[in-house]
């Protein structure tokens, strides 16, 4: 069966951004990479890259927006698509693989994320926060976004497989 993209795509308050704006005197960016990797991959545990695109992920549960008793359980996953290539890409389109608990699969289509098709600078990023509510308390989610090139051409850019897991509880 197919969700709505309405359950997986939310804004929460200024989540969704561009570094190519970063504060005074900071480059943002550059100031992650200079401390290396090592601290950008526990910030975001999960990453793929295609070419010049790096996807990465962090996922949280959100115990207060889920209701075990009644079958509902949900998930903030913050996403930061990086581009270090040479020219700007844009974001078209996304593709979610997503699976529950009981090997049910949900596919999830449709254009951009959180309401934009960011433009992403080259050696910049886009970052945004979205949920996904299971009817079990695990499941995961893969999929891919259509990028396109300054010279028209297009690609597609992994993001990569990431759990949902509710922490464990007492019955």
């Amino acid at each position: 069966h197919r969700r709505g993209d309405a359950a997986h795509q939310y804004r929460a308050g200024g989540s969704a951004r561009s570094d190519r704006r970063s504060g005074p005197g900071i480059d943002q960016g550059r100031a992650l990479s200079d401390a290396g990797g090592a601290m950008i991959d526990s910030l975001f545990p999960f990453a793929a890259t295609t070419g010049p695109i790096t996807v990465r992920v962090s996922v949280s549960y959100l115990p207060e927006q889920s209701h075990p008793a009644l079958g509902r359980w949900f998930w903030a996953y913050h996403v930061r698509i990086e581009n270090h290539g040479e020219a700007a890409v844009q974001l078209l389109t996304r593709h979610w693989r997503i699976t529950d608990g009981r090997e049910q699969v949900s596919e999830v289509e449709g254009e951009g994320v959180v309401g934009e098709q960011p433009l992403i600078a080259p050696g910049g990023s886009f970052d945004y926060v979205s949920g996904c509510p299971l009817p079990t308390p695990e499941g995961g989610m893969v999929g891919t976004y259509v990028m396109e090139m300054t010279d028209g051409s297009q690609m597609l850019a992994a993001i990569p497989a990431f759990p949902l897991v509710a922490p464990a509880t007492a019955s």
